[in-house]
């Protein structure tokens, strides 16, 4: 009787040893991976420093701050200089976990302090990224206080690399790839599986967009919640040193380790519809030497900086000090 109970007090624990080893295994596993993950992303986040003339203190923990998002094309000069394709500009104040974003228009004039000319914006990247931070300080009053830059090539390995992305097609249309040779992509209205060439064709489009830049912008944000999405399923443990092997190979930040991941895990956790604020940018289009130009509205510019301003938790402008130059 008593050998009977010793066999059946074993075959109870051994379902118990299995479970603990498997355990053991995914915590070694989880490590190992957490360890990978880390050194791998430290590449990514060395890239060059900036400073703000805007910004006088190191900011806190708590401190609302500021992200400018660049997406370079630089494929024509082969890596070399290049333009900022894509400006997004995010506020985050952690306090409340709420974001303000709004697009830049590439074409939008504006005055290029460090080329003392008037000129398209994205014609600042030409000078360096600082001159980029400085032409968008002047613009809209609001210090920068990270940069995330991503160019063409390496849009296209994320996007690869986590297996594609699910986009919501507004309309029907077409555009070229950048590859070569170039191939036209067709895009269907309704729900759409992208890999990484048709997802940055999908992004750049815009002579056949009715909305121009700001149809494009809405795409070019879309594709972006959606690399975020596919980043927060659960298959992304058992990847995410691989991820972040492609990521610190295609994105520079001078944002910490740390920093970065705080973002991911607010970002990822918001309500686009209650934690997301979108800002427009008005203007109208015009042509100086039959150059075209998105002359952005003042009236909006001003309002804009206010926005952006609040939501940093700084002090409120004269006026005066807003108006254009």
């Amino acid at each position: 009787m008593e050998e009977t109970r010793k066999k059946i007090r074993k075959t109870k624990r051994k379902p118990l040893k299995i479970l603990l080893v498997i355990v053991l295994i995914l915590i070694a596993f989880i490590g190992y991976k957490g360890i990978k993950t880390y050194y791998k992303l430290q590449n990514a986040t060395q890239g060059e420093a900036i400073h703000s003339s805007m910004r006088k203190q190191e900011i806190k923990n708590t401190q609302p701050f500021s992200i400018l998002f660049l997406g370079i094309e630089n494929y024509a000069t082969k890596g070399a200089g290049g333009r900022t394709d894509t400006i997004i500009l995010a506020t985050v104040n952690p306090k409340d976990k709420t974001i303000q974003k709004m697009s830049i228009p590439r074409d939008t004039y504006v005055e290029i302090p460090d080329q003392n000319r008037k000129s398209k914006i994205n014609g600042a990247y030409n000078s360096g990224l600082q001159s980029t931070v400085n032409t968008v300080e002047n613009f809209l009053h609001v210090p920068i206080d990270y940069y995330v830059t991503v160019d063409f090539g390496g849009f296209k390995n994320i996007v690869d690399e986590i297996g594609g992305i699910d986009v919501d097609v507004p309309f029907d249309f077409w555009q070229y790839t950048d590859t070569k040779p170039r191939y036209k992509v067709y895009f269907k209205k309704g729900k759409q599986h992208l890999n990484g060439t048709e997802a940055l064709a999908y992004a750049r489009m815009r002579k056949r967009d009715p909305r121009g830049d700001f149809g494009r912008e809405e795409r070019q944000q879309q594709a972006m919640l959606a690399i975020i999405d596919k980043l927060k399923s659960p298959e992304t443990l058992f990847k995410i040193d691989n991820y972040a092997s492609v990521f610190s190979k295609n994105v520079k930040t001078n944002m910490s380790l740390s920093q970065g991941l705080y973002l991911f895990n607010d970002m990822k956790g918001a309500n686009p519809t209650k934690n997301i604020t979108t800002l427009k940018l008005d203007g109208k289009d015009d042509y100086i030497n039959k150059i075209y130009y998105y002359m952005p509205d003042q009236t909006s510019v001003n309002n804009i900086t206010s926005s952006l301003r609040n939501h940093l938790e700084l002090d409120k402008l004269p006026s005066n000090s807003i108006e254009s130059k």
